[in-house]
């Protein structure tokens, strides 16, 4: 079962229209998404050679829209699929459809310098790396060495060609780089929670209000590290898979107070299933440029996630 004070939690923060469905994800075996990755395939292939090799599986039409090929398949498929030649060529990669949104949302161009801040196990860099032709150039830090290694062999298969990876902590690297580049992804270390299951005990057995506590000072430091060491002018994605407003909008609310040049700017809504930001949480009153974030709630095909999208103003 979902660990009572969580779901008590969830039921105060997720709209009600979406709540049924969202629970729902949490005792559900969930459907496999994957794209294609464009720095390996030809997409004009596709979807023909995804048949022919007996996936049976439908594109995501709201991010066919914005470019990025994705698809999802029946939670059976998920072995047949990971396994699978396509796969192992890095040819598609199996990601969650929520999750592919920070790389759209950062908007990174060819001539970038981008630097992405806890970036393994690659998945979102190589997306970067893909939105970007393979041109420019991704600074990809992560400060856990066996998690860095991972990191370095998926970006390997994945044909990425435009990223220089250091195994640094992610907390230095503002002041090591200040003002320095023109695009940053901050997919910040969580409490996980939107990958609760209730038959994955795993999944659920270190959740508590403390862990999402640890995590919010850890997030406070990167958030703030991250956006030193953007360029003025430059845009910066934070993200989490968390539905704790301690590890979401306090984190935005934290960085507005202590950088007077951060701006929230509003994401595009290409999903039914997301919402506003929160502007107060248990009695707190946040910055109202919190509302201007985004919250992504959980069904059968989408992982729960918040983003934001935070600009650092040039000065006068």
């Amino acid at each position: 079962m979902l660990p009572i004070e969580f779901e008590t939690r969830f039921k105060q923060l997720c709209p009600t229209h979406l709540l049924e469905p969202a629970l729902a994800s949490f005792r559900s075996n969930k459907s496999v998404s994957f794209r294609i990755n464009g720095l390996r395939a030809d997409l004009t292939q596709y979807p023909n050679r995804l048949e022919s090799l007996g996936i049976p599986c439908s594109p995501v039409d709201w991010l066919g829209q914005q470019g990025i090929r994705a698809y999802i398949a029946a939670p059976e498929a998920r072995q047949f699929i990971s396994h699978s030649a396509l796969a192992e060529q890095g040819t598609i990669y199996m990601q969650s459809l929520s999750s592919m949104l920070a790389p759209l949302y950062l908007e990174p161009s060819s001539s970038d310098w981008v630097l992405d801040l806890a970036a393994a196990p690659g998945g979102k860099t190589s997306l970067v790396a893909d939105l970007m032709n393979n041109k420019g150039q991704i600074s990809a830090v992560e400060p856990v060495k066996d998690r860095f290694f991972r990191m370095q062999a998926n970006l390997r298969r994945l044909g990425v060609q435009n990223a220089k990876l250091f195994l640094k902590d992610g907390r230095a690297v503002g002041t090591l780089k200040p003002d320095t580049f023109d695009r940053v992804l901050l997919d910040a270390p969580c409490s996980s929670e939107s990958r609760m299951n209730v038959f994955d005990e795993a999944s659920t057995f270190h959740w508590s209000p403390r862990k999402v506590k640890e995590c919010a000072r850890k997030q406070k430091r990167l958030i703030l590290s991250g956006f030193d060491a953007l360029k003025p002018g430059g845009v910066m994605l934070y993200c989490t898979c968390s539905f704790a407003p301690e590890e979401n909008e306090a984190v935005v609310n934290h960085l507005l107070h202590k950088r007077q040049n951060a701006q929230v700017a509003m994401l595009q809504q290409v999903m039914p299933n997301c919402s506003a930001g929160l502007t107060a949480w248990q009695g707190k009153q946040l910055d109202e440029k919190c509302g201007l974030t985004q919250r992504i709630w959980p069904n059968e095909e989408i992982d729960g996630f918040f983003l934001a999208k935070i600009k650092k103003a040039i000065s006068d």
